[in-house]
């Protein structure tokens, strides 16, 4: 027993660690949006498309790591979905614009969303063990 709950704190302080990263990129696409665009490898467009890059990107990162930091503290499993799924279509949206579009493959990025994603289902069947 004390063996699983010291998995499971483990668990969410892995899960933690991405979602205060996330909650941090997003308010700086809202404070720096320069900075973050150049991390992210990204040119900043002008105009609308400006507009629209600083406020989906910073409510795409927002919400991503705010869904897990409410998931962890709540013990609430469902709150996990929305971020394994917001991920998960980051993954494809990054296939569909390397195979369709002629972007970069960003095996990079995929990597990071593809082992949160893993850290967080892991979350999710622990809290579902621990409920049973």
């Amino acid at each position: 027993m004390a063996r699983e709950t010291a998995v499971n704190l483990a668990l969410k302080v892995l899960a933690g660690l991405p979602a205060l990263v996330f909650i941090m990129v997003g308010l700086a696409w809202w404070i720096a949006p320069q900075f973050v665009g150049t991390q992210f490898r990204m040119d900043l467009l002008g105009g609308a498309g400006l507009s629209t890059q600083i406020a989906d990107l910073a409510a795409f990162f927002l919400t991503l790591g705010g869904t897990i930091l409410i998931g962890l503290a709540s013990g609430n499993r469902v709150w996990l979905y929305p971020p394994i799924m917001l991920l998960a279509f980051a993954i494809v949206g990054r296939l569909i614009a390397w195979l369709v579009h002629g972007a970069d493959l960003t095996i990079d990025m995929i990597a990071v969303e593809a082992v949160v994603i893993a850290i967080l289902v892991s979350n999710v069947r622990a809290a579902a063990k621990q409920a049973a």
